[in-house]
């Protein structure tokens, strides 16, 4: 549960559009853990699927996933439920940014020029 002190200052970082303090807060760290912990640290998403995906599992490019957790309501629109456990997922970041529309905005590696004369 979040404090109304604690709410005022977040719609503040809002309004400023500074939400990095929020992050690096006592509170959000340790909600954070809390949320990993009852995931078992395991992408939710994923785990829907029938995929067990975790900091340890190695990703297309050799390496180990990078893991996040995602406020399934945005802080931004809904910063009563910044600190709501329920609010919260254990997500793989693929998962994560498909559930922010951030895939769709990602480069796909689109050809520069199209004709074979590069104009």
């Amino acid at each position: 549960m979040i404090t109304p002190e604690k709410l005022n200052w977040l719609k503040e970082l809002i309004r400023l559009d500074k939400l990095i303090p929020f992050y690096k807060c006592k509170e959000w760290r340790q909600l954070r853990l809390k949320a990993m912990e009852r995931d078992n640290y395991e992408c939710k998403h994923c785990k829907r699927n029938g995929v067990v995906t975790t900091r340890k599992t190695i990703n297309k490019y050799g390496k180990p996933t990078k893991m996040d957790v995602n406020h399934i309501k945005p802080v931004r629109t809904h910063p009563h439920l910044a600190l709501d456990l329920d609010n919260l997922e254990y997500l793989c970041v693929d998962c994560h940014n498909k559930a922010d529309g951030k895939d769709k905005m990602i480069n796909k590696h689109k050809p520069k020029f199209v004709n074979e004369e590069r104009w």
